[in-house]
């Protein structure tokens, strides 16, 4: 009997170890999905998906043939959608490997909670995309224009996101997990970058060898998008936008100017960039403190500017913290006057540090907060002025 049981329980192991993957799916039988775009339009879902064309990706078809393809359809919801989605494409939609979901302006007016809900309860997606809204344009067409340096649209949208976001700051990369933080944060609402379309005015121009050089349409950010909850309510400009991202640290790297006391110019790259924020009372009521550090390389001097001159530098630095405190500031004012959310997070603030007073504030925080003051403290320094030290122009009048 022993033997018996033995025997039975040392088959179950070995079955155990050659059960496989029970999940399998070949890659011939799925449409790997780049990119997705929802519009909205008379309580239906607009659905397009950028699915990736194997072939032509590693080269294999002719150079006349697109890297992706667009397949869409229309249902009353997502889930539906999705599935309809199986009349038009050969393969069965895996979304696995999203770069990229592209918003309409009206779907995100209407909310974009109950879009997002679908994506991530569907376990095999994963959450690491980025979240965009199409400015002035439909989410479809934002799929459909191809890119001259990526091969597929949807990895170049999102490798410009990362890049512009690392380097310039004008917009902030907002994945979808981070989103869903926000949407989930107390005190807190979420921005989301604007991509639109620009055409190129030289389409019409003459030169055939022109408009193949200079492609007629292109894809470019565009402002940040502000919600209340989880609806989008306006939108800031890009130096607003930069304001908030140097509020919430997340600026990498950026470029800047200072005016020259003979109206040039001298520009800086921002190379280390550390924004705390912290709350005080003052008379019972929370008062925000946005302390900023930021080191800066002098990039370009066109003026007549002695930057060897210790004193200059000073005046320098001077000029830069007043020209960042002044860059949040009217990010703070404009979103306090136009818009009366929150997107920066200074609920949150108050809440660890006030948790008792915020249970008071927050049932009406909305009303609260554009009353909300907001003191500033900059502290910049230049670390290196360059290869030169005074400009070239100036070297030449010194001969």
């Amino acid at each position: 009997m022993k033997r018996i049981t033995g025997g039975i329980l040392a088959a179950v192991m070995i079955l155990v170890l050659l059960t496989g993957c029970w999940s399998r799916r070949e890659l011939n039988e799925l449409g790997i999905v780049s990119g997705i775009a929802i519009d909205k339009s008379d309580d239906q879902y607009h659905l397009s998906v950028q699915v990736v064309i194997p072939d032509q990706v590693n080269g294999r078809m002719g150079k006349q043939d697109t890297p992706v393809a667009v397949y869409k359809t229309v249902a009353p919801t997502l889930f539906e959608a999705f599935r309809k989605l199986t009349e038009t494409s050969p393969r069965k939609i895996y979304t696995a490997h999203i770069r990229t979901l592209v918003l309409s302006e009206e779907v995100a007016r209407d909310g974009i909670a109950k879009v997002i809900d679908i994506l991530v309860r569907n376990p095999e997606t994963r959450p690491d995309y980025y979240v965009l809204i199409a400015r002035d344009v439909s989410a479809e067409n934002i799929l459909k224009v191809l890119t001259p340096l990526e091969k597929i649209p949807a990895e170049a949208l999102f490798y410009s996101l990362d890049t512009s976001n690392k380097v310039w700051a004008p917009v902030a990369a907002v994945t979808v997990d981070t989103l869903i933080d926000q949407l989930m944060t107390t005190g807190m609402s979420p921005v989301l970058p604007g991509i639109s379309l620009l055409e190129n005015d030289s389409r019409d121009t003459k030169s055939e060898d022109m408009r193949h050089i200079d492609h007629p349409v292109k894809l470019g950010y565009s402002g940040m998008a502000v919600f209340r909850n989880d609806k989008l309510i306006g939108w800031m400009t890009k130096d607003e936008g930069k304001g908030y991202n140097y509020i919430r640290n997340t600026v990498s790297s950026t470029a800047g100017h200072l005016k020259c006391p003979d109206g040039k110019y001298i520009s800086l790259e921002i190379i280390r960039s550390h924004t705390e924020m912290k709350s005080r009372l003052e008379a019972g009521k929370p008062v925000i403190e946005i302390s900023a550090k930021v080191e800066s390389n002098i990039g370009e001097l066109e003026c007549s500017l002695n930057i060897n001159d210790p004193m200059v530098l000073e005046q320098l630095q001077a000029a830069g913290e007043q020209d960042l405190e002044n860059l949040m500031r009217q990010s703070v004012e404009a979103v306090q006057r136009r818009y009366k959310v929150d997107v920066f997070g200074f609920g949150q603030v108050i809440y660890n540090a006030y948790p008792k007073l915020w249970k008071k504030l927050e049932p009406q925080w909305n009303d609260e907060f554009p009353h909300l003051k907001v003191v500033y403290k900059v502290d910049a320094h230049i670390r290196n002025t360059g290869m030169i030290t005074n400009s070239i122009e100036r070297r030449m009048k010194e001969k």
